[in-house]
């Protein structure tokens, strides 16, 4: 069952990472924006013409944390649902609204955690 084409921005300041992550969501045909760094993110973010359905962060960022970060988006879109990959994702103390993804995930594991925040 296809799924109305939802908008992730994936922040990842790891490039190879970032353009596996990107290929995958692209293959579930989501449209995907990237941004390598909090700053990046935030001129997205920023922007109200520009759709974003969910934020995908790193935990850590060159600029800025990633819960940081989520904080700002929150602001600036109050219903934003965001998904955080970390390598010490049970270390997280993510907001109670937000989600978490261990690093390394699998494809799999990414397209349910990202159909199951979207609900599709």
């Amino acid at each position: 069952m296809p799924h109305p084409a939802s908008t992730l921005l994936v922040v990842e300041d790891d490039a190879i990472v970032r353009m596996l992550i990107v290929d995958v969501l692209e293959e579930l045909e989501y449209t995907v924006l990237e941004a390598a760094d909090g700053a990046e993110a935030l001129s997205y973010l920023d922007n109200s013409n520009t759709v974003i359905d969910l934020l995908m962060t790193d935990k850590g960022l060159p600029d800025m944390d990633g819960i940081e970060l989520a904080q700002k988006a929150r602001e600036l879109r109050p219903l934003l649902p965001v998904l955080f990959a970390s390598g010490y994702a049970e270390n997280i103390d993510a907001p109670a609204d937000m989600h978490v993804i261990g690093k390394p995930f699998s494809i799999d594991q990414l397209r349910d955690k990202v159909k199951s925040i979207l609900g599709h």
